[in-house]
């Protein structure tokens, strides 16, 4: 058996939020580690959102939120494939502590998330998510495919701006989380065989270095290093870990279409805890998604109530 996993990031630009990167990690036959997920999956699964269809979506985030599914087919992707893992979360608190433990704690510094919690699903479109995960995992079971789970890496807001002003560079910022990422899902399974996609940081075209430095138990040999894809083998006597990098990896690999789901969902759920603490001090601020123009929009309607409330820019802002 080989582990075949995806990461991919959702809220790199936005200046309220917080950064979410995630990562989803199948075990997979050693024959499937190269083979489509979506083909493999077909008869339960699909990449193209569709009304009538009674597969589940498993696509960029963008094209599922902005489609009719919108954010009920977020969730009810997260929380069927959570499901299939055996994963049951039913408040979004219980969620951050299946898929993201290592962020608990850092909730409670920030009083917009501290006291927050939200039942699950939100949206009562999910529909039956057991009889969902019971069909994919019967699917799935047929192929000799298993989902391990969500890996996800949340940096509130306070953190990430410690993170870019230590570095003083927002993708090599985000490139140390994919690797905490990576790290995780490369300790949560000892198979010898991995294989990682990873969607491309930016314009960057060389990791050689800041692997080696992440993970120096390996030794590294570069494949390719090319405008559409870097890849590279990381080895050592126990396994042999491929990455890649490349442009577009949600349209290409199914793992990396559900880490964008899972990070997407996280961040959606975050929002919303942010929006309902502030709309509860101030009845008529408008609600935002945290991005660049809407963000000006809100930060000047709710500053009168910011000065009031004493709050660090710091801690508020993203910085960059």
């Amino acid at each position: 058996m080989a582990i075949y996993a995806g990461i991919d990031e959702a809220g790199f630009g936005p200046l309220l939020g917080p950064l979410v990167v995630g990562g989803a990690a199948f075990r997979v036959p050693d024959e499937q580690v190269h083979a489509c997920l979506w083909d493999t999956l077909r008869e339960t699964c699909t990449r193209r959102p569709q009304r009538t269809s009674s597969r589940l979506v498993i696509a960029d985030s963008k094209k599922v939120y902005h489609s009719a599914a919108g954010f009920a087919g977020l969730e009810r992707a997260v929380l069927v494939m959570l499901a299939k893992a055996g994963k049951h979360p039913t408040t979004w608190r219980q969620l951050v502590e299946t898929v993201a433990p290592q962020a608990v704690t850092a909730l409670e510094r920030l009083p917009w998330y501290a006291d927050a919690d939200v039942s699950l699903p939100v949206d009562p479109a999910v529909g039956d998510v057991r009889t969902r995960a019971n069909a994919i995992r019967a699917d799935a079971a047929t192929h000799g495919v298993e989902f391990l789970g969500g890996f996800v890496e949340p940096v509130m807001e306070d953190d990430y701006n410690d993170l870019v002003g230590r570095t003083d560079n927002k993708s090599t910022a985000l490139q140390g989380i994919v690797f905490r990422v990576i790290d995780r899902i490369l300790r949560a399974a000892d198979d010898p065989r991995v294989r990682l996609c990873v969607d491309r940081l930016g314009g960057r075209t060389h990791y050689r270095e800041p692997l080696q430095t992440s993970f120096p138990q390996f030794e590294i040999e570069v494949v390719e290093e090319s405008s559409e894809r870097s890849a590279y083998r990381l080895s050592n006597s126990a396994r042999v870990v491929r990455i890649e990098f490349a442009a577009g990896g949600e349209d290409r690999h199914l793992p990396i279409a559900l880490a964008s789901l899972f990070s997407k969902y996280l961040r959606e759920l975050f929002m919303r805890a942010f929006n309902a603490y502030w709309c509860g001090k101030q009845p008529d601020l408008r609600p935002t998604a945290g991005y660049y123009t809407d963000a000006k929009r809100w930060l000047r309607d709710a500053e009168p109530m910011l000065q009031r409330c004493g709050v660090n820019a710091d801690r508020l802002i993203r910085q960059r």
